[in-house]
């Protein structure tokens, strides 16, 4: 599992390109693919958007459990060492994000104290911050990774710089919310009204009043209907197309509409830091709600102690899964990777899945759908190995708070 530089780009990344790309290169969806995957070159993530407390249920997690993940941004990998499991293997085909996760890693081993992760993960910024990197974190990274966050842009600053701001506004991903905030200004609305209410009714009657006919104005319908000026959202065209498919309309706007709904009205603000992610871009002050899982107090202790049981690949995760033995992992966590995969592709991973899985094995992962991807595309021999918890399925993606997904899946290895 070779490495590449964080800052290689999308025709040196063979782990993306084979992941990625289907079609001709000349044809309309092989060119989308490949402008999607320049765009997925650079830091996409700088926060994931899946919930962990989801997650955490899903999986029934215990300290004895494997685990095999996808990086993204790392908060659930973090928030998953609150519970004590006995390894934790991390993949990204993205480097940027293999290096965001093994920066969060070292801040929490070698960060004094839960104040400083805070400082240095949590808040706005701080400019102390890059003190608190050349002292506590730097000395300990990876060669890789140190070389990415000290290298300088045309600013002269350097990469890690960014953490005396707001990383979350960074990235793919914050600067599509960056721009989704002045198009609302632009039609006379600010995002931030939503973070100022004092109850689920409040919410509501902003989104209804303020947001949602935002989505009825001809530029937003006509931009939502083009699938490149959704890759900001990490929406790649395979995607766009499944939900594009679930409207009559034929665009992405109406269920872009309701689950921005979902977000804004199904939670309370003050549980809900996915939701301070969109509407404020950034995390609630301690008087203002809840942080997200991996930075609440009553968790740093877990997952400083258990950070050395995380190992970070940049690697696929059939790659990944190959060079494990049978029967070694109790707990997979997909995300909506296989949303992007082919048929051949997902029972490739199926088949690894599969055979490098433990007894009672659960397989969690999101769709944009709200059915299984499974569903006609793994084979028959494949798939009666495994039981699909539906009611379980059903009941937490209710309670998923990022409210992005149109479903939550929870598969268990039945037995031998």
């Amino acid at each position: 599992m070779t490495e590449i530089a964080p800052d290689a780009g999308f025709h040196q990344n063979k782990k993306l390109k084979d992941a990625l790309l289907q079609h001709a290169p000349l044809s309309a969806a092989g060119l989308s693919e490949r402008l999607f995957g320049l765009l997925f070159s650079g830091l996409v993530y700088a926060q994931i958007w899946e919930d962990p407390e989801v997650d955490m249920e899903a999986m029934a997690l215990s300290e004895n459990h494997r685990i095999v993940t996808i990086g993204s941004g790392g908060c659930n990998m973090l928030a998953y060492l609150s519970r004590r499991p006995a390894s934790i293997d991390v993949v990204d085909l993205n480097p940027n994000h293999v290096a965001l996760n093994r920066l969060k890693l070292t801040a929490f081993r070698h960060l004094p104290d839960h104040a400083a992760v805070l400082s240095f993960l949590g808040t706005a910024g701080d400019r102390g911050n890059l003190a608190l990197f050349d002292r506590h974190i730097a000395p300990h990274l990876d060669e890789t990774s140190h070389r990415y966050w000290q290298q300088r842009g045309l600013t002269g600053r350097r990469r890690v710089s960014v953490f005396t701001r707001n990383i979350y506004r960074t990235g793919l991903l914050g600067r599509f919310i960056t721009i989704g905030h002045l198009l609302a200004r632009a039609h006379g609305v600010r995002l931030e009204e939503m973070v100022e209410t004092k109850s689920l009714r409040e919410q509501r009657h902003v989104f209804d009043t303020r947001i949602a006919p935002l989505f009825d104005r001809p530029f937003v319908r006509w931009l939502t209907a083009r699938k490149s000026s959704l890759f900001g959202l990490g929406i790649p065209p395979q995607q766009y197309d499944e939900l594009a498919g679930l409207s009559e309309e034929g665009t992405i706007a109406p269920i872009l509409r309701h689950r921005l709904e979902k977000l804004a009205c199904y939670f309370p603000l003050k549980d809900n830091p996915f939701a301070w992610q969109a509407f404020a871009r950034r995390y609630p002050r301690p008087e203002e709600g809840r942080m997200p899982t991996y930075l609440q107090p009553q968790h740093h202790e877990a997952i400083r102690d258990c950070a050395d049981r995380v190992t970070v690949h940049h690697a696929g995760f059939t790659e990944l899964l190959m060079a494990k033995p049978a029967g070694t992992v109790d707990r997979f966590v997909l995300l909506d990777a296989q949303d992007w995969m082919t048929p051949r592709q997902l029972n490739e991973l199926w088949t690894e899945i599969t055979r490098t899985a433990a007894p009672g094995a659960r397989v969690i992962f999101r769709t944009a759908a709200e059915v299984s991807v499974l569903n006609g595309k793994l084979s028959d021999s494949l798939l009666e190995q495994w039981s699909y918890l539906a009611d379980q399925s059903a009941a937490l993606d209710k309670r998923d708070r990022s409210a992005i997904y149109g479903g939550f899946h929870i598969y268990e290895k039945r037995p031998a």
